[in-house]
């Protein structure tokens, strides 16, 4: 693999090619997935790359003791198929959980990461999984950069970090945190990496799920073995819907994201937005995001999938229903849970056959939270949307994950996804930028944008939103006044700023067969042509 461009923040270049296109949040993973691309792999084997190669390159964004989740489509047989590879509750119950347990032993899930990467590979993808392991391997032998990005995770965690042996052989080499631009290396990591690709499922339920459980108990935790040997990945009919004169297909329940994001586009399409002009300078037009977006995300969780509680979901999607909410539109919608932390990366890969894979991964937490580690992996505090809705023992936990595909024709024309605890807001700000009003995929990423209030223990739970400076002055103050009316928290931030999601979007040409992406400024991604 040749030298991937720097991981830096800010603006990047639009990549445009009719051979194959991938888009995410790191260079090195971008890098390792078009290499894939070019070598004949396919959508599936380039996005499965990324995702193996960021376990090493993002350590606080995702995690092998995390969940995966893919919407592939196949351009041959236009069959699209969600497999959703989140986190369990233990099978074991956790009575009396609180937001207390996310440091401990008793917020780590039952991870779903490595199960859903090989069964994806195995129905999905062409290449055996040491081709798709070989970059992150070396990665974490060979070492990378420090980031700014990953650098400021680390500083603010450095007490998590420093008290691991583990931890401190990869981020403290010289016996002080790594500086940016420090090589680091991941030893236990690679070797991880080696012992699935050789042993698969074999290492994964014994040493690795012994070793895994033993450390969680350690910490009050309650998961053991039989909780990986009961692990099942879930292969979904995604959820769809209309915008306009588009198909959008999205992730369905427990990823409620894109239920969500259906249920929102429902409600925009009552309104003429063309009209009103962009968010960034139109107040109306931003106004009405915000409370359509908050209608949705703050809304009850969807716990359940389509097969047990189609009826259900089906209301919620229709478009008499979306007319209905608009009738009833409120700025603070009751806030049914807490909103969790963030910490999640998003790929989104189209081949030159024109298969998609759509995949967002997390350790669903902001990074390192608990201390705890194993095999060279940090251990998940995804039990954070534990708080959410508590899932069953044994059953899936309730994920707001928007992977999406938009079609027209019949034909896709755009595909993306975002992390980041405001991924509703930013796939839904993009989508409308690019929908209705025109925007390249370039001009979007860059625009302002704003997100989903971040969650303190201090502050509770009340329904309210981030604004990134870059709004025309008078569009902001006429907003904020507004707010302010309606006693709707709101923040303004600094411009690009990381937790309004980073949308990893690819726009496609029908008529030219033409891809484009541009990596989102707000981290330090990059887009690759195959």
């Amino acid at each position: 693999m040749d030298t991937a461009t720097p991981a830096r923040y800010g603006r990047k270049p639009l990549v445009t090619g009719a051979s194959g296109m991938v888009v995410t949040s790191h260079p090195i993973a971008a890098r390792a997935a078009r290499d894939v691309l070019r070598e004949g792999g396919n959508a599936c084997d380039a996005a499965l790359t990324a995702a193996a190669a960021q376990l090493v390159v993002e350590p606080h964004m995702t995690s092998l003791t995390g969940g995966l989740s893919m919407l592939h489509h196949q351009a041959a047989t236009g069959t699209t198929a969600y497999l959703n590879g989140n986190v369990n509750a233990p099978l074991a119950p956790l009575p009396d959980f609180t937001g207390a347990d996310l440091t401990r032993g008793r917020g780590v899930p039952v991870p779903g990461w490595w199960p859903a990467f090989d069964e994806a590979r195995r129905r999905f993808g062409s290449l055996p999984a040491g081709r798709l392991l070989a970059p992150a391997i070396a990665v974490a032998r060979d070492g990378f950069e420090v980031n700014p990005f990953l650098f400021g995770v680390m500083y603010g965690q450095q007490a998590n970090l420093g008290a691991s042996e583990q931890m401190r052989d990869v981020f403290f080499p010289d016996g002080h945190l790594a500086t940016p631009g420090q090589i680091i290396r991941q030893e236990r990591a690679a070797r991880t990496l080696e012992r699935l690709r050789d042993e698969n499922m074999d290492y994964y339920l014994g040493d690795f799920a012994r070793a895994f459980c033993e450390t969680v108990q350690s910490d009050g935790g309650v998961i053991t073995p039989e909780d990986f040997q009961h692990y099942r990945v879930l292969l979904q009919e995604p959820v769809r819907g209309t915008y306009r004169d588009a198909e959008v297909i999205a992730s369905p329940p427990p990823d409620d994201g894109g239920a969500q994001l259906i249920e929102a586009l429902n409600m925009l399409e009552t309104v003429d937005l063309a009209r009103l002009g962009p968010p960034s300078v139109s107040p109306e037009c931003l106004k009405l995001l915000v409370q359509v977006h908050n209608t949705v995300y703050y809304a009850p969780p969807r716990q359940h999938g389509p097969e047990q509680d189609g009826e259900r979901l089906a209301l919620l999607l229709s478009k008499e229903y979306a007319r209905t909410r608009m009738r009833l539109l409120s700025s603070r919608p009751p806030l049914s849970a807490p909103p969790p932390t963030p910490g999640t990366i998003h790929v989104s890969v189209v081949d030159r056959n024109g298969d998609i894979a759509s995949v967002t991964h997390s350790h669903m937490a902001s990074g390192w939270v608990n201390g705890l580690f194993c095999e060279g992996f940090q251990l998940s505090g995804g039990g954070s949307f534990f708080q959410r809705v508590m899932p069953r023992p044994g059953e899936r936990a309730c994920i707001y994950l928007a992977p999406n595909i938009v079609s027209r024709n019949g034909r896709p024309v755009v595909v993306s996804g975002s992390p980041s605890v405001s991924l509703v807001a930013c796939v839904l700000q993009n989508l409308v930028n690019l929908l209705d009003f025109g925007m390249t995929i370039e001009e979007s990423v860059q625009a302002p944008r704003f997100g989903a209030r971040p969650h303190t223990p201090e502050r509770g739970w009340e329904p309210g939103n981030l604004l990134e400076a870059g709004f025309a002055p008078q569009a902001l103050r006429e907003f904020r006044a507004w707010a302010g009316k309606e006693r709707l928290w709101t923040r303004v931030t600094n411009p690009w700023y990381a937790l309004t999601g980073n949308f990893e979007g690819i726009t496609l040409d029908p008529a030219t067969g033409v891809a484009a992406a541009c990596a989102d400024p707000r981290r330090v991604g990059a887009a690759e042509a195959a």
